[in-house]
C-alpha cells in the first residue's frame, strides 16, 4: 500500500511517528517544529505543517539561531530523549542556523534542522539567494551545514527521503555520535508528490543504549582506583546526559572520593553532598582545584577534558597522575592517555561500585577535603553577604537569586563573566537546576534557551541570566515567550560592556581596549561616560513586565515577585563594579591564551613574562 503525498508532508508524518525509549521511559522523538518561513520553505514545509497541526505542534519563532538555541534548550531539559526540529528558508535563513548547530554538536545535544535549499531542478540559474560557485554546480549555502552536523543529506529526489530519514533518526538518538542533524530541502521537491509505503509512517521506538562495560577493563578501572591514594572524580555532561546522578552520589558515598565538576557536570552532586567539592579549573573552586594539583588518579566520568577543566594543561601535577576515564565515547575515553573505561556513565559507575565493595578512601584524605569544602562554603557566604541598601555586586546578584530558589527552579547561563562566578559560587539544589552552555559558550543562548527548557519543564521556574552584552545579541524570543504566554524569567544584568573579555583583556595586555560600552573619548577610545542605553525599557517594549532594581534589599523584592509572576519577567539590576568592591574569587587556575611575544606597552609586556612562566608548567599527559 502507499499514500500519496508531498516530500513535505511525508516529512513532518515520519517525524511524528518517530518515539524513543530508554530504561522504560517513551518520548517522542520530535516534539515540536519551529519555523520561520520564507519562498524556500513557505509552500512545502510550511503547508505540511498546516496540513498536520494535530499530529505536529509548530512554534514561531523570532530568529533562526535563536530558534536552534530553545530546540536545544529542550533537548537538554528532555534528557536527550526529545527534541525539536526547526525550518527555515534558503539564504540568511539558513546560514544562520550555523551557530546554533555548532552550539548542540558541541554538548552533544540532539536538534534537527530542515532549511529549504535552492531548486533541485534548476529552472532558472542562478534564482533568489542562490550562491553561485564557479567550480561546482551542486553547493549552496546550507554547505557550510557540513562541518557542524552530525549528519548532513541534500534531499534532490523523493525517494531519497526515506533512507536520510531513517538515518537522521538513528544519529538524532545515538547517545554517542547525537548532534545536530540536516536535511536540506531543495524547494521545488519539497513540494513534489510521491507514492510513500504505508510503513514509512509506522511508529518506530528508538532505544537509547546503554552499553555496558566491558570486563577487562573494568577490572583495571578498580585496580586504579584501589592503588590510589589520592583519587579525584570530575564528573562532567555526560553524568546528566545519562541520568547518573544517583549512581554517582551512590558511588562517592561508597568510597569516599571527592567530587568535581566541570560546567556541563555541576550538579551531578548536590552542592551539600559530603563528597561535592565544587567546580574545577580555571573556573573551579580553590578546594577542588587544590585537589586536582595533588591527584594521583583523576577519574573523569562523562568529560571531554577540555582547556578550561585541565587549566590547559598546567592543572594534574602530582608526578605519578593517572587518568581513568569513563565514558559512552571511545574518542573521549581515551584522551589523556587515559585507562578507558567505555560504557554507559550509570551502569558503569554501578558495576564499579561493586567492583570496590568495602573499599574506602583514606580517613585523612575524606577530612582534608571537607575541610576545605568548609572553608569555600565561608568564602560563597562572604560573596553573597551585602549590605540591602548598597547597589549590588555581581556575586551579591547570585547570592540574592541563590537566596530566593529551591530545588525546582532552573538557572541557564552561557557566556561573559556569570559562568565563571556561577561555577564557583552557585549552590546547585538539583541534578537539572544549573544549566550552563559552556561547550560554544555562546552568547545569546540563554533566553531563547529558557523558552525550550520551560516548554520542556512547564511547571518549573526557568532563569536565564543575562548581561547586557549577551541581551543585546539576541532579545528577540522575549517576543516569543509573550506570544505564547511562556513565563520565563530573565535576570538582566547591567555592567556597561564585555566585563569577561575586559577583564582577560586587562591580563593579557590588551588593556580593556574595546570592551566597554561607553562613548569615545577625544583620544578615539571608548573610555567616556556610559551609553544611555535602558535595556529594561526595551525588555517592556518587547512586552515583557519589567522589575527594575537599584540596591540588594530591592532585588530581593524584585526576584521574589518575579518567581511568584505566572507571566514572562524581566529583572533588572545594575551592578556595582568598582575596584574597591569585593567581587568574586579570582580564577583558581590558569588558562591558555596567547599573548604578544613582542610589545612596547608595558602591560603587553608585564603579561608576556606572566604568560611565559605558566606556560613553562604545562604538561602532556602521554
Amino acid at each position: 500500500m502507499t499514500i500519496r503525498l508531498t516530500v513535505a508532508q511525508a516529512l513532518v508524518r515520519f517525524l511524528a511517528a518517530q518515539y524513543t525509549e530508554r530504561d522504560g521511559e517513551r518520548r517522542r522523538l520530535i516534539g515540536a517544529t519551529w519555523g520561520i518561513f520564507g519562498h524556500g520553505n513557505v509552500a512545502g514545509i510550511g503547508q505540511a505543517l498546516v496540513e498536520y497541526a494535530d499530529v505536529m505542534p509548530f512554534h514561531q519563532g523570532r530568529n533562526e539561531q535563536s530558534m536552534v538555541h530553545a530546540a536545544v534548550g529542550y533537548a537538554r531539559q528532555s534528557g536527550r530523549l526529545s527534541t525539536h526540529a526547526v525550518t527555515t528558508s534558503i539564504g540568511p535563513g539558513a546560514t544562520n542556523l550555523v551557530t546554533g548547530a555548532a552550539l548542540a554538536t558541541v554538548n552533544h545535544l540532539p536538534v534537527l534542522l530542515l532549511p529549504g535549499d535552492v531548486f533541485a531542478t534548476r529552472p532558472a540559474d542562478p534564482v533568489l539567494q542562490q550562491l553561485e560557485v564557479p567550480y561546482a554546480g551542486d553547493v549552496s549555502v546550507n554547505d557550510t551545514l557540513r562541518p557542524v552536523s552530525r549528519y548532513f543529506d541534500r534531499i534532490t529526489r523523493p525517494e531519497a527521503l526515506i533512507p536520510a530519514a531513517l538515518q537522521a533518526a538513528r544519529v538524532l538518538t545515538d547517545p554517542v555520535e547525537t548532534g545536530a542533524v540536516t536535511l536540506a530541502l531543495p524547494q521545488d521537491v519539497q513540494a513534489e508528490a510521491y507514492d510513500w509505503p504505508e510503513e514509512f509512517f509506522a511508529e518506530r521506538v528508538w532505544t537509547v543504549r546503554r552499553p555496558g562495560a566491558d570486563p577487562a577493563e573494568l577490572a583495571r578501572a578498580a585496580e586504579a582506583v584501589r592503588a590510589a591514594r589520592r583519587p579525584l572524580i570530575v564528573a562532567g555532561g555526560g553524568v546528566h546526559h545519562s541520568r547518573a546522578e544517583a549512581a554517582l552520589a551512590a558511588f562517592a558515598s561508597a568510597t569516599g572520593i571527592p567530587v568535581a565538576s566541570t560546567q556541563a557536570g555541576k550538579g551531578s552532586l548536590r552542592y551539600d553532598h559530603p563528597q561535592d567539592v565544587g567546580g574545577i579549573g580555571h573556573t573551579g573552586t580553590a578546594t577542588a582545584d587544590e585537589l586536582a594539583r595533588t591527584a594521583d588518579l583523576v577519574i573523569g566520568v562523562g568529560t571531554r577534558f577540555t582547556d578550561f577543566t585541565t587549566a590547559s594543561g598546567t592543572l594534574f601535577a602530582h608526578p605519578g597522575v593517572r587518568f581513568l576515564s569513563l565514558n559512552i565515547a571511545p574518542h573521549d575515553g581515551h584522551k589523556l592517555a587515559a585507562l578507558p573505561l567505555v560504557a554507559d556513565a550509570r551502569g558503569a559507575l554501578e558495576q564499579l561500585t561493586g567492583a570496590l565493595a568495602s573499599h574506602r578512601a583514606d580517613g585523612a584524605y575524606v577530612a582534608e577535603y571537607t575541610a576545605g569544602k568548609e572553608r569555600w562554603e565561608r568564602i560563597v557566604d562572604a560573596c553573597f553577604a551585602a549590605d540591602a541598601a548598597t547597589r549590588p555586586t555581581q556575586p551579591q546578584v547570585i547570592g540574592a537569586l541563590d537566596a530566593v530558589v529551591d530545588e525546582s527552579d532552573i538557572v541557564l547561563n552561557a557566556a561573559g563573566s556569570l559562568p565563571g562566578d556561577l561555577h564557583k559560587l552557585w549552590r546547585a539544589r538539583s541534578h537539572d537546576q544549573y544549566h550552563l552552555e559552556y561547550g560554544y559558550s555562546c552568547m545569546g543562548y540563554e533566553i531563547p534557551a529558557a523558552l525550550g527548557v520551560k516548554l520542556a519543564a512547564p511547571g518549573r521556574n526557568v532563569w536565564a541570566l543575562v548581561g547586557d552584552g549577551t541581551y543585546l545579541m539576541m532579545p528577540t524570543e522575549l517576543v516569543t515567550a509573550v506570544q505564547e504566554g511562556v513565563a520565563i524569567k530573565v535576570l538582566l544584568v547591567q555592567n556597561h560592556g564585555y566585563a569577561s573579555i575586559g577583564g582577560l583583556s586587562e591580563a593579557v595586555g590588551g588593556e580593556r581596549f574595546g570592551t566597554a560600552y561607553r562613548f569615545r573619548t577625544g583620544e578615539g577610545s571608548y573610555t567616556g561616560a556610559p551609553l544611555p542605553v535602558d535595556l529594561a525599557a526595551n525588555a517592556a517594549s518587547l512586552g515583557m513586565r519589567v522589575l527594575r532594581a537599584r540596591t540588594v534589599g530591592e532585588l530581593r523584592t524584585a526576584l521574589a515577585e518575579a518567581r511568584a509572576a505566572d507571566t514572562p519577567t524581566c529583572v533588572y539590576v545594575e551592578t556595582e563594579t568598582s575596584d574597591t568592591v569585593s567581587g568574586a574569587p579570582e580564577a583558581q587556575a590558569w588558562w591558555d591564551v596567547p599573548v604578544a611575544a613582542t610589545a612596547t606597552r608595558s602591560a603587553a609586556v608585564t603579561a608576556r613574562e606572566q604568560y611565559e612562566r605558566h606556560v613553562s608548567t604545562r604538561r602532556r599527559h602521554l
